[in-house]
């Protein structure tokens, strides 16, 4: 397995990698943390709906469509995208939530409908990891 970034921890990835092999009939070699989902791992939107569903049922969590697109949607009362493209405080909170993407992979102007061609492996991790992290907190 490459080298995970410090606060990963390697068996909850390892359970999350499991799911994409799983779903996209791959090699744990294959599917690594920054791996991009469509573009390295070849998934289509169905692919990931099936990782989606299988990381939902592996943490009995529930994930929600649609989530990080939302949450960068209005950042401090400023809109995030307008005509379907990210505004710089979008595009600066999007960095936020997703900091396992380079972040010069997520700019100002960016179309809303490519956000899904930046999820990596480790997006997913994050959402498992902050779901986790608020049931609990419940």
């Amino acid at each position: 397995m490459a080298k995970l970034p410090a606060n990963v921890d390697p068996a909850l990835f390892e359970k999350v990698q499991r799911c994409f092999c799983e779903a996209l009939e791959l090699e744990p070699y294959e599917v690594q943390w920054g791996s991009r989902i469509l573009a390295d791992l070849d998934a289509e939107s169905l692919d990931l709906l099936d990782v989606v569903f299988r990381l939902e049922q592996a943490f009995a969590i529930q994930i929600p469509r649609g989530g990080l697109e939302n949450q960068a949607k209005e950042v401090d009362g400023e809109p995030g995208e307008v005509d379907g493209k990210l505004t710089a405080p979008g595009a600066r909170r999007l960095q936020e939530l997703m900091p396992e993407v380079p972040p010069d992979e997520i700019f100002e102007g960016l179309k809303a409908v490519q956000i899904p061609e930046l999820f990596r492996v480790g997006t997913f991790y994050n959402i498992v990891v902050a779901l986790q992290e608020a049931q609990s907190a419940e």
